[in-house]
């Protein structure tokens, strides 16, 4: 069974950071390209960032320059390092397996002073 657990999420300042992760299983993680996608409050699904297995990355304009995506292979965990937080990158974040569009539970960023 293909499972992707997302975690990291929680309430911070605007200016600040955090680090999430996605624990995947069930499927050949270090082969597979995967992503970050998000959705806002009310709004609709939005790709974040993206790594292929051999670690190329891609991001949104609307997060480049503040955001890193990773993965550790060998413990078939993908990353996102958020920096410089703004308001408007409050969401649902979701790391998504790209073979097959299947997405986790989420885990939640809220910016907020």
């Amino acid at each position: 069974e293909v499972q992707l657990v997302e975690s990291g999420g929680d309430l911070v300042q605007p200016g600040g950071s955090l680090r999430l992760s996605c624990a995947a299983s069930g499927f050949s993680f270090s082969t597979n390209t995967m992503s970050w996608v998000r959705q806002a409050p009310g709004k609709g699904l939005e790709w974040v960032s993206s790594i292929s297995r051999f670690g190329n990355t891609n991001y949104a304009n609307s997060v480049k320059g503040r955001f890193t995506i990773s993965r550790d292979n060998a413990k078939n965990t993908l990353y996102l390092q958020l920096n410089s937080l703004k308001t408007e990158d409050t969401a649902m974040y979701y790391c998504r397996w790209d073979g097959t569009n299947t997405r986790g539970k989420g885990t939640e960023v809220t910016v907020s002073s």
